[in-house]
């Protein structure tokens, strides 16, 4: 068993209407969605805007109700009732993706790391600023910034603190919902780097949530594409990047910039190649709905969503 196993887990969010507001469909933000995630490593959710992957995170950590489906962590059923959720609050955290909603702007620094801390332990005044001191240090910035407000950092900075603050309570897994995208490309790849090491540092597991296919190729072991709510690729991050089966994952990867000159007319060509595909042969990976069809292995750990035909 996987240390997270997410399980036909559905997400649906009613739609009212009529003068009494009466549930008349539902929108299916995420429909059947199952992966594993295993302990230490890094798994990424990977699709463009309303894919459902931001969605599936916040159902797993409690944030989104789910409609039906399961998710066990370190073998327990944490979706049985919210009394057995909140047994595992402490080991599940989030990084948010925007460093400057995300930290309320009225708190010192100290205040808000040390918030999780005076929810789940009993510290005194002199051990929580110790404390959240090491955490600033932990994540590269001064200890003497206990007493400074967010708006007095960068972008990157607050993101650091926003780590600080997720990694405070010792967690297991954090979920790290675009964590980079509301950052200036040029401090992407600190944060980034930072985040692998201290991974590596805290022996933490990330389920990396990304609509950049750049970034989750750096982060992650395990990748699942996600389109309106549903897998259309599941595999690890060489099969995706190497070989992938599925027109989207395909445009995705084809979209993924290149920085070497030599390089960008082969990568002009594949972009011609999967754009022609996509426009002649959409109905072979998508239904009448333009939905997926069901994922079938093509490897022991490659999965496609291909009808039968396929």
């Amino acid at each position: 068993m996987g240390f997270l196993e997410v399980k036909d887990l559905k997400v649906h969010f009613p739609i009212k209407g009529g003068i009494f507001g009466r549930t008349v469909d539902h929108v299916k933000a995420v429909d059947g969605v199952s992966f594993t995630l295993e302990k230490g490593k890094t798994y990424g959710l990977v699709g463009e805007s309303g894919s459902g992957k931001s969605t599936t995170g916040r159902a797993i950590i409690g944030l989104n109700k789910i409609t039906s489906g399961n998710v066990t962590f370190e073998g327990n059923d944490i979706t049985a009732n919210n009394r057995s959720r909140a047994s595992f609050r402490k080991d599940i955290q989030m990084i948010f993706q925007d460093p400057y909603s995300s930290l309320n702007p009225k708190k010192r620094v100290i205040d808000l790391v040390a918030e999780p801390l005076r929810n789940f332990e009993k510290l005194s005044r002199k051990e929580e600023r110790i404390r959240v001191q090491e955490l600033l240090e932990l994540v590269g910035l001064s200890p003497e910034s206990i007493l400074k407000y967010p708006h007095e950092f960068s972008g990157g900075q607050r993101q650091r603190i926003g780590i600080a603050r997720a990694v405070a309570l010792k967690p297991k897994l954090i979920i790290a919902d675009e964590p980079v995208s509301a950052l200036d490309v040029s401090v992407q790849a600190q944060v980034l780097n930072f985040m692998q090491e201290i991974q590596n540092e805290l022996d933490l597991t990330y389920l990396f949530i990304s609509h950049d296919l750049g970034v989750i190729k750096h982060m992650c072991d395990h990748i699942g594409i996600m389109y309106k709510g549903r897998f259309v690729e599941e595999g690890t991050a060489n099969e995706i990047f190497e070989s992938p089966q599925h027109i989207y994952t395909k445009r995705l990867v084809a979209a993924i910039p290149e920085i070497d000159p030599h390089k960008r007319e082969e990568l002009k060509k594949f972009r011609l190649e999967v754009n022609t595909e996509y426009e002649q042969a959409y109905n072979d990976y998508f239904d009448e709905e333009g939905l997926a069809y069901g994922l079938k292995p093509i490897s022991d750990t490659h999965l496609v969503a291909l009808p039968e035909k396929g």
